[in-house]
């Protein structure tokens, strides 16, 4: 059974999310999120869209995929139609409506955390991002698909109430690494950040959010009453394969009464197709961002052979480029990560 599934009985809303970019050595993380309102019971949500969206990649001559990243995205042009048209066909079934730019996805996160004017200057390759979307699938193809999906949704009274994606350069990781001096740490505050605001946005409704966990840590207790001071967090089940929370608001300290359920799970990608769908919202964010970076250092050095920014080829990127970062005063602080 599905976890979103399980939580069905308790919570309308059901959130997931998971990251993309975590351990390269160039290029953004990036994090993304969704919320969905499904009915008070019957299939998973993979069940209930199965006509239009499917977890195999090769039914994407006729589907929209959700699934691990890994699975939807390929570095070829198939693979990239794929992700593509997964990420803006489910943003488009947001009330404001999807991005149009590459500097709209940036700000489908919320203003409290989406990348700053300045930060976004101190990384001028963002400049690159495509003026126009969709780059890879073909606009009618998917305006059909986004269509297709939408009246599915509303067959199935399910809706996307909220999703985007949290982008942060390498820069703000950096001065992130050397607040902390930890990488979980960091990567524990940017999750909190969502966290934060699924809470104030949705858990007046009630809103169970599903996190894809990451590395070894299994007990979350003391940095969600950290994170969320006045809130009575309550601690279930604690193992290497799930984790359980209750937060409740504390009526003497707030006004109004929020309410949500916190899972932290292995392959949590696999097990909620929220989380799912954060996944690739997270990798078209971080495939942008190369594109964009990639696009900009060639414009520098023509023949230089991109990179996706992973540890043993950023290292070759980076001995390839030396001359051009050099040349460019290129600050390598904001270019190579330290963790």
């Amino acid at each position: 059974m599905s976890i979103e599934k399980e939580s069905r009985t308790q919570a309308r809303l059901v959130a997931g999310i998971d990251e993309a970019g975590l351990g390269p050595l160039l290029g953004p993380l990036t994090l993304g999120f969704s919320v969905m309102r499904l009915p008070p019971k019957g299939k998973n949500v993979w069940d209930a869209l199965d006509s239009i969206v499917g977890r195999q990649p090769s039914q994407d001559a006729s589907h929209i995929i959700v699934a691990d990243s890994k699975k939807v995205y390929s570095r070829n042009p198939r693979g990239r139609r794929r992700l593509e048209t997964t990420a803006l066909g489910f943003l488009a079934q947001r009330a404001v409506g999807g991005p149009v730019t590459g500097a709209d996805l940036l700000r489908c996160a919320p203003e409290e955390f989406r990348p700053r004017a300045a930060e976004v200057a101190r990384h001028p390759w963002y400049e690159k991002l495509p003026k126009h979307l969709p780059v890879w699938t073909d606009p009618g193809r998917l305006e059909l698909r986004s269509e297709a999906l939408r009246r599915e949704l509303e067959a199935f009274d399910l809706a996307v109430v909220d999703a985007g994606v949290r982008l942060i350069p390498a820069g703000e990781l950096n001065r992130s690494f050397d607040r902390t001096q930890n990488k979980s740490a960091t990567v524990w505050s940017m999750v909190g950040s969502i966290l934060r605001y699924l809470w104030e946005q949705h858990g007046h409704q009630g809103v169970h959010v599903i996190v894809d966990r990451q590395g070894g840590r299994f007990r979350y207790g003391q940095l969600l009453r950290e994170s969320f001071p006045g809130v009575q967090v309550q601690v279930g089940k604690e193992s290497p394969d799930h984790s359980e929370y209750r937060l409740e608001s504390d009526p003497a300290l707030q006004t109004r009464s929020s309410r949500m359920r916190l899972t932290f799970a292995e392959k949590a990608e696999d097990r909620a197709f929220t989380v799912a769908l954060g996944s690739c919202l997270a990798k078209y964010a971080r495939e942008l961002a190369m594109e964009a970076f990639n696009g900009y250092f060639q414009a520098l050095q023509p023949g230089l052979a991109p990179t996706a920014g992973y540890t043993t080829d950023g290292r070759r990127w980076v001995q390839d480029a030396a001359g051009t970062l050099d040349r460019n005063q290129i600050d390598r602080e904001v270019l190579i990560r330290r963790r």
